[in-house]
């Protein structure tokens, strides 16, 4: 006898459909996986054999074989196990097969015949708007993730017997229900705050321009001088994900590790690798590629401190990200593309030693360890790097304040404002949610300058030698600066401040 019925795949964050058919032949025992199905899923006969038997039902002594179709992608993963058991019980007869036509199965089984929880559900039922079935059977631990897409009626289950009971239509359980907007209805109170850094109010104003507009960021000076703790805090003055990016940001996690007791990600994420990380740890990997560290900061920040410290190929390979807002990965098997739209903050020192700024300290490295330092990060990384903030020292006077400076729910408020205006602009734009993500037609629209300020942009370009990239990054931190100022116009005010921030000197700081 032959069954059918259906799982997911993931390929990235995208979910396809997957056929799960179920071939009972009188011979003798012997079971076939086939379907380009890896290591995991081969595994799966040992688990749903024991986990059948555990639940009452028998395990037919006979030849099985089995096929997940498409059977030129590969399927990884223990989530086809619920399908592949409930696969055999339905060409054995224990289930009722038409009830299955409209399901789609996923969980990973455990030998007792519980169901464990799996990675990539989010995924997955936000796929199921495009799937002809409209319903989804999943672990009971991840029936919050699935069901907060609302595109399809979501069961959750514990146990192999109370997926049976679901599709024989023997279950009392209701479907899984989830009210998204209560998932954003918190107040979180940080750890870490603006107002306990002294001094460096330049900085400060840097960062928030940056977080207004989403634009990416390098902090330079000596040691001590509070890089690294201003990077820290700067999450604080970032305004909460919209639903649209929580739902990619969280899917993202998904794949990547089992998130069913989080269920939903609202705020920005912050990730900070080590200097010591590996290409493929950065950008993604492996032989189905998973998502690195810039997938992971999706539509929030990462912090690069000790930047020139990192493998030159390692920071080689940002520049397809900060530029396209994704990362595509190609390996033997398959080519994969994951978002990695993200913040970059990166800290450095001016030098190997990290005095050539400070006046108080003597810098004690020759001009030639001073370029072999800097050369380690390229040109056209840091013209895709928008604001260029040079960090001094912070003077007694200022550590000795006992004064409170701004707190972050101040500036978190004007950033919130300006971000604001930019969802208002761009509200007709489904993959631009702030300047920084503007492309020249939106620039061209929106970056309308007066004759003042376009003299002005016309002088830096030329006595600076700026790119064409340059050029363009000035203009969306100009518009950022402005709608920090809710000024519909781009003033020459606004223009000088963003050349500023890439007018540093070039010979102390090397930038």
């Amino acid at each position: 006898m032959i069954s059918r019925c259906f799982a997911a795949g993931l390929h990235g964050i995208h979910a396809y459909e997957v056929t799960v058919e179920t071939r009972l032949d009188h011979a003798l025992p012997k079971y076939f996986i086939v379907g380009l199905a890896e290591k995991a899923v081969k595994e799966s006969y040992s688990r749903l054999y024991s986990a059948i038997k555990s639940s009452g039902y028998r395990m037919p002594g006979c030849k099985i074989t089995q096929n997940l179709a498409p059977a030129d992608i590969p399927k990884e993963g223990t989530g086809f196990d619920l399908s592949l058991a409930v696969g055999v019980l339905a060409a054995s007869g224990d289930v009722d097969t038409s009830r299955l036509e409209d399901m789609i199965l996923i969980g990973e089984l455990a030998l007792d015949g519980h169901i464990r929880p799996s990675k990539g559900i989010l995924p997955i039922a936000l796929s199921m708007k495009h799937f002809r079935q409209k319903q989804l059977l999943v672990p009971g631990a991840n029936a919050k993730e699935a069901a907060m897409p609302g595109y399809c009626t979501v069961w959750g289950v514990d146990t192999l017997q109370d997926a049976i009971d679901i599709i024989n239509g023997r279950s009392s359980a209701k479907p899984e229900q989830v009210d998204v907007n209560s998932y954003f209805q918190y107040d979180v109170q940080d750890h870490v705050d603006f107002s306990e850094v002294k001094g460096q109010a330049h900085v400060k104003r840097a960062l928030e321009v940056a977080a207004a507009g989403g634009h990416n960021i390098v902090l330079i000076g000596p040691p001590g001088s509070g890089k690294s703790m201003l990077a820290k805090r700067f999450s604080t003055i970032l305004p909460d994900l919209t639903l649209d990016e929580a739902m990619e940001t969280t899917a993202v996690y998904s794949v990547y590790e089992d998130i069913s007791d989080i269920s939903l990600i609202t705020r920005r994420p912050f990730r900070s690798p080590h200097h010591t990380v590996s290409d493929s740890a950065l950008v993604g990997g492996g032989r189905i590629p998973r998502p690195g560290e810039v997938s992971l900061a999706h539509n929030g920040v990462l912090f690069l401190d000790e930047f020139p410290e990192f493998k030159k190929n390692v920071l080689e390979v940002l520049r397809q990200p900060l530029e396209d807002g994704q990362v595509t990965i190609s390996r033997a098997l398959t080519s994969l593309t994951y978002p990695a739209s993200f913040m970059l903050i990166a800290a450095m020192n001016p030098c190997p030693c990290g005095y050539a700024t400070d006046p108080k300290h003597e810098c004690t490295c020759s001009i030639g360890q001073i370029q072999h330092y800097l050369s380690r990060i390229s040109g056209p990384l840091l013209d895709r790097i928008d604001i260029h903030v040079d960090v001094p020292a912070v003077s007694y006077e200022e550590i000795s304040d006992p004064g409170d400076s701004e707190c972050s729910a101040v500036i978190r408020k004007r950033v919130c404002a300006a971000r604001s205006i930019q969802t208002e602009r761009f509200r007709s734009h489904a993959h631009i949610h702030c300047n920084a993500h503007m492309g020249p037609r939106d620039i061209k629209r929106h970056c309308v300058l007066s004759a003042e300020s376009r003299e002005l942009l016309k002088i830096a370009i030329i006595r600076l030698g700026l790119s064409a990239r340059a050029y363009t990054r000035i203009l969306k931190v100009a518009r950022t600066i402005a709608d920090l100022d809710a000024d519909e116009d781009i003033r020459a005010a606004h223009i000088s401040e963003a050349i500023h921030y890439r007018n540093l000197d070039r010979q102390n700081n090397g930038v």
